[in-house]
């Protein structure tokens, strides 16, 4: 488990992954923010763009919706496309300096899903989320299970204090205060400048990515995250176990996790992952292997397969 351990931190600490339901509230949305993005004020925006059945993409921790870029090219011919950017990573946090992020972004999607899909008589979508995405999905799906129709995971856990030995929240906890302290320290330091280079597959980007073209997308996303977002959806997202919840989801669930043997054996790879969705009533996983965390950028024709049978379902 050391391995899995390491890896996990190193992304926490570097790539920047509960306030009341009343204080996460997202505005109003109005008739035309479901036919472009949601109005300022809320944790994210959603891009809307294609025709067919609905289909909802949520990025990971620090990660723009530029991630879906290749997926949403793709599938707008055949799906109508939500595309969530979650205010903060890559462009201006607005409310996200100074609040929790995760309960307010699930409001968000749960909130667009009934104003902007079910109200209007359409048939619940699909979602799909990574990393801290598959986590919104989930607890969206949790809270109001008749609201997704199915939900993809990518290389996410319900809760993420497993790869730490913690055995809940509050053995968490001051670990999830240690780092998000120091990601918000990191606000208003100088950034980098010029091009964003191949930090290389040995360094903290390289446990995430194992293509130069990968590592070169996530450095550049970790240079434009705003610190201070990145820290309290670390926090949030330490600080949060769907274990309880998940007989809960209706919904099936398709958790995709990525394994690449210089990093975790198979079958340790499959250990850490596929027993903590233990209770979710419908539930498969698929293991893809040559992959680090960010599954569609190693392996896009792998996980452009998955996908589409995944929404084919």
């Amino acid at each position: 488990m050391k391995n899995r351990i390491s890896v996990a931190a190193i992304f926490i600490l570097t790539a920047a992954l509960v306030a009341g339901r009343a204080d996460a509230a997202a505005a109003p949305r109005s008739e035309g923010a479901c036919s472009a993005d949601l109005t300022p004020g809320t944790a994210a925006t959603i891009l809307n763009e294609g025709q067919g059945p609905d289909v909802i993409l949520i990025p990971g921790l620090s990660t723009p919706s530029a991630v879906w870029e290749a997926t949403a090219a793709r599938l707008k011919t055949k799906y109508r496309l939500h595309i969530v950017q979650i205010r903060g990573f890559g462009d201006d946090a607005g409310p996200n300096a100074e609040r929790p992020v995760l309960p307010a972004a699930v409001e968000d999607v749960r909130g667009f899903i009934e104003d902007c899909i079910v109200a209007r008589d359409r048939p619940a979508p699909a979602i799909i989320g990574h990393s801290m995405g598959g986590l919104t999905g989930l607890m969206v799906a949790a809270e109001a299970p008749d609201r997704v129709g199915r939900l993809m995971i990518v290389d996410a856990l319900p809760f993420i204090g497993t790869l730490f030995g913690a055995a809940g929240v509050d053995a968490i906890r001051p670990q999830a205060d240690g780092m998000a302290a120091m990601l918000r320290a990191q606000y208003g330091q100088p950034h980098p400048e010029g091009p964003v280079t191949d930090p290389g597959p040995a360094g903290m980007v390289g446990s995430m990515s194992n293509t130069p073209a990968g590592r070169i997308a996530i450095a550049g996303w970790m240079r434009s995250a705003d610190p201070r977002v990145t820290a309290q959806v670390l926090h949030d997202v330490m600080t949060t176990d769907m274990r309880p919840a998940l007989p809960k989801v209706s919904a099936p669930v398709t958790l995709l996790y990525a394994q690449d043997d210089s990093a975790m054996p198979a079958e340790r790879a499959r250990a850490t992952f596929e027993p903590q969705y233990a209770g979710t009533p419908h539930f498969k996983a698929q293991m893809i292997a040559g992959s680090r965390h960010f599954i569609m950028l190693d392996q896009p024709e792998v996980f452009a397969k998955a996908v589409d049978d995944f929404l084919a379902e």
